[in-house]
């Protein structure tokens, strides 16, 4: 096969090479209005349209090698005492797997252990491309089952307005616990 950026025959959608000069991770972090702190590892532009792959079959692929290179990385050398759970924010599957799951999935670590199926959004219409008015005029409804761990990271591929993130760490603020902080892919602030 073809590596999808530089067109290289590879054995794997994104070819080594695009993979260690290409897609490099560096962290970005901001602060969601809730005072919760979110870590990027991506600047938006760099993998803009490797994004748009993930309603696609093409992009299990991609976000499995984008969590290999970040969300792994990271979990390898987040060392601490304490145990945390991770979420990702409403893994439902679409287009036959769910993008914000496979990264989730490999946050999986001595340390962290990922949880499925735990927080879901009851409203499923789309913020892409909507302004944070309209994402605050149609919140995403999310439930959440209960939790034991007070240890949480919360997961997902984009952070726009960070209304969404918020949102989860209402609910989540809901049963008692916390945020500890969010992890995504890459924020459109950084552009």
């Amino acid at each position: 096969m073809k590596c999808i950026l530089c067109e290289s025959y590879s054995f794997t959608h994104i070819c080594s090479t695009c993979q260690t000069n290409l897609l490099s991770p560096s962290l970005y972090k901001r602060k969601l209005s809730n005072g919760v702190t979110v870590i990027s590892f991506y600047n938006y532009a760099e993998i803009k349209e490797l994004l748009f792959t993930k309603h696609t079959d093409l992009g299990f692929y991609v976000y499995n090698i984008l969590a290999e290179l970040s969300f792994k990385k990271f979990s390898q050398e987040f060392h601490t005492k304490e145990k945390y759970i991770s979420l990702a924010v409403d893994d439902t599957s679409k287009s036959g797997y769910s993008h914000t799951a496979i990264l989730n999935r490999s946050l999986k670590t001595y340390n962290i252990k990922p949880l499925y199926n735990k927080l879901r959004a009851k409203n499923s219409v789309s913020y892409s491309g909507k302004s944070k008015r309209f994402r605050q005029e149609n919140p995403r409804d999310f439930q959440l089952k209960r939790l034991k761990s007070d240890n949480i990271i919360l997961v997902d591929d984009i952070v726009t307005t960070g209304e969404t993130l918020t949102q989860a760490c209402a609910k989540i603020q809901e049963q008692g616990k916390a945020v500890s902080f969010c992890l995504t892919l890459t924020d459109v602030s950084n552009r």
